[in-house]
């Protein structure tokens, strides 16, 4: 797959005028959208912090161990990470050997940029829960993470307030909750209103529409920072569109594939914050990348992709 097309800085802002909708949302998030030479970032809510747009997943592509042949390749893929300007990690006990070979690999690379570490708490019961994220820390080789989740809201109750501690003592900066199926939706719901919480990860894509109704809203209102996992959908989306023309005005948006397209049909949306695609593929994890550059979608263009996957 192709790296997106670098534009001119007087180019880019040629083509901005015809769409001056996706410009308007870049500013006001802090994006620097008419530069193709950093990614853009979205501010955190509840700390203005900047945060770069497309992170890693590390789900399968990861859970693997020195002696698979997919192992050598997962430096390099940090490295398209970490090249294109992304620092989001995100992980997680439940996926096997991704945890430990996260920290392996960043204590060796020794990346001249400071990763965003993510990972969770997945398991019953408060000291079991201690338990597992002491592990995590150790597992990512680091003193400190960045966001602790809640995965898929289990136990969240008994969980919570270990976060909220460690959070004070700085041992954690972010605490959040995740889900990825929209049968927890109102679980979700109700306690993104109950609890003030920095970040919710929630499946979204362009075949999987269902957080525009409630959830995202919400997560506007309530300054909870998005994170999108799951921005494929379930694999057919990108298997659907690949022999489809790209749109006519899929270069104004610097977009050259249609998993740019469906990464930048997730950013256009107000409340994300950040897309963490998983890959094991140094390739896809550049072309992934590659979506966080340039101008966002105007919402007659996600309008038009919308149309274009029913």
């Amino acid at each position: 797959m192709a790296r997106a097309t670098v534009f001119s800085r007087r180019h880019i802002l040629k083509l901005a005028a015809g769409a001056s909708a996706a410009v308007g949302l870049n500013a006001a998030f802090g994006e620097s959208a008419m530069s193709s030479r950093k990614m853009l970032t979205r501010l955190i809510p509840s700390s203005a912090e900047p945060l770069p747009v497309i992170g890693l997943g590390t789900y399968r592509g990861f859970d693997v161990t020195p002696s698979d042949p997919g192992y050598k390749d997962l430096p390099a893929v940090l490295d398209a990470l970490f090249e294109k300007g992304g620092t989001v990690i995100d992980s997680s006990p439940m996926y096997g050997h991704a945890e430990q070979v996260t920290g392996e690999l960043l204590a060796n690379l020794n990346p001249r940029v400071t990763p965003f570490l993510a990972t969770k708490v997945w398991t019953r019961g408060r000291e079991a829960g201690i338990a597992q994220m002491e592990q995590s820390f150790k597992r990512l080789r680091t003193e400190r993470i960045d966001l602790m989740q809640i995965h898929n809201l289990l136990d969240w109750q008994a969980h919570l307030p270990t976060l909220r501690q460690w959070k004070e003592a700085g041992r954690i900066r972010y605490i959040g909750i995740t889900h990825y199926t929209s049968s927890a939706y109102d679980q979700v719901e109700a306690v993104l209103r109950a609890e003030p919480l920095d970040f919710l990860q929630i499946n979204y894509a362009l075949d999987d529409r269902a957080v525009e109704n409630r959830i995202l809203p919400l997560c506007r209102e309530r300054g909870v920072a998005v994170i999108c996992n799951r921005p494929f959908g379930g694999g057919a989306l990108i298997g659907r569109m690949k022999d489809k023309p790209l749109p006519g005005w899929a270069a104004q948006v610097e977009a050259v594939s249609w998993p740019q397209l469906a990464l930048k049909f997730l950013l256009s949306h107000p409340a994300v914050t950040c897309v963490i695609p998983g890959t094991g593929n140094p390739r896809y994890m550049a072309e992934n990348a590659g979506a966080g550059f340039g101008p966002l979608l105007s919402e007659a263009q996600r309008q038009q992709l919308i149309e274009s996957w029913r």
